[in-house]
């Protein structure tokens, strides 16, 4: 595989364009459905099914009910090659009352995708199509693996334990999400960091109650907690180099019933974000160490809890700038591509990366103009579809790029 790709078109744009913008209609239509019967974690059934149907309509072979819910499709060029690129979808959605009032609402209570991941699915079953019907434009062999449960608790891992970076081998992967915090027209990529890694703590700290006129009867948890949660702010202040990006965050903290009653006990949750990964097990170290401290010093006791959840999404600087030199041609704006475009969110993205090179990149999908700006995780979510098809053409076009130059 070459290490650079220029600008120049190594395919006829104009047909390529044409032929995509045409399946705009479908893209929409299939979005849509998928947005009205949204699905949690590992229950993707309704969507896989959906998945399934059009994959074996249009001849393509593919695997299914990997890692409970997932789907590989394997579509091979008709000219000799035996490279192989593979294409990520995720495809579950979030536990979210939609507030939308759209033709396309969702009609499952409590459940929304208000994140996209429609319209990753959208993206790569309208890529399947074209690529399936234009075998003939590329060599080699493309995975498109539709993922379940990048929400949590993570689909990526037990796919790949489950095989489907082997049988063939994949040498790159790529994939995108639809991001409201770019507008549309614009494509977020860059080489390195791109998503944070996501860990988690858990911690119940044990004092002593009491009443609330006898403090020096008791050991107050909500005290110690208190301290706790401002003496880990310390941790990113004076702990990490400046220089490096890091993120501890309390979330939660509950304790107590009522006005003069000293809590007995007090819980806290909490997040731990960061780019560098060198910065795995330090956090979960200095973090305890802080809470073992202040609780010896109050004589309280405390139970501590660490997950390390998804490392960071780190692209390759190789094919992400094949997808940058894609992305420049297909995306017409004066904006165009945004290099810094990182941000503390997670994706298990990030488990395909440590096992071959690829990029994960942000699709702008925001249009204030037809109030579609909500961001990520909103009741009110919604994003422009036009940017179906784009996702569609950057796809095809890195596939023909990849394997032809």
């Amino acid at each position: 595989m070459v290490s650079t790709f220029p600008n120049s078109a190594s395919v006829d744009l104009s047909r390529v364009r044409l032929a995509i913008r045409s399946l705009q209609p479908q893209l929409v239509e299939w979005r849509r459905r998928l947005h009205q019967k949204p699905e949690l974690a590992f229950q993707e059934k309704i969507t896989a099914a959906f998945v399934s149907s059009k994959l074996q309509a249009w001849g393509i072979e593919h695997q299914t009910s990997i890692a409970q819910t997932g789907i590989v499709a394997t579509i091979k060029g008709e000219k000799p090659s035996t490279q192989v690129l593979a294409i990520r979808a995720d495809m579950d959605a979030l536990p979210i009352q939609e507030l939308n009032e759209v033709p396309y609402c969702s009609q499952h209570n409590g459940v929304m995708h208000a994140c996209g991941h429609d319209g990753h699915t959208a993206i790569a079953l309208g890529t399947a199509y074209y690529l399936q019907q234009h075998r003939q434009n590329f060599a080699g062999t493309v995975k498109i693996i539709f993922q379940p449960a990048e929400e949590g608790p993570g689909g990526a891992k037990p796919m790949i334990e489950a095989g489907v970076l082997k049988n063939p081998d994949v040498d790159a992967i790529i994939g995108l999400h639809l991001w409201n915090n770019l507008p549309l027209g614009t494509v977020g990529v860059r080489s390195g960091p791109l998503m944070a890694a996501v860990e988690l703590f858990d911690c119940t700290i044990f004092g002593k109650g009491g009443h609330g006129a006898i403090p020096h009867q008791t050991v107050d948890s909500v005290v110690v907690a208190a301290q706790i949660v401002t003496a880990l702010q310390t941790i990113v202040a004076r702990n990490v180099n400046p220089i490096d990006s890091a993120v501890v965050t309390v979330g939660a903290l509950h304790g107590g019933t009522t006005h003069n009653v000293i809590a007995d006990t007090a819980t806290m949750k909490g997040t731990v974000r960061y780019f560098n990964p060198a910065f795995q097990g330090f956090f979960p170290q200095r973090i305890e160490q802080v809470i073992a401290g202040i609780c010896q010093s109050h004589g309280a006791k405390y139970d501590f809890k660490y997950t390390e959840l998804y490392p960071p999404v780190i692209n390759d600087q190789a094919i992400a700038q094949l997808v940058r030199s894609v992305a420049a041609e297909v995306i017409e704006t004066p904006i165009g591509i945004v290099p810094e475009c990182q941000t503390m969110g997670g994706e298990d993205m990030s488990f395909f990366l440590q096992e071959v090179s690829g990029c994960y990149f942000f699709l702008g999908s925001a249009n204030p103009d037809k109030d579609l700006a909500y961001p990520h995780h909103h009741p009110r979510f919604d994003f422009d579809e036009t940017a179906l098809a784009m996702g569609v053409e950057i796809f095809v076009r890195c596939v023909e790029k990849f394997f032809n130059e």
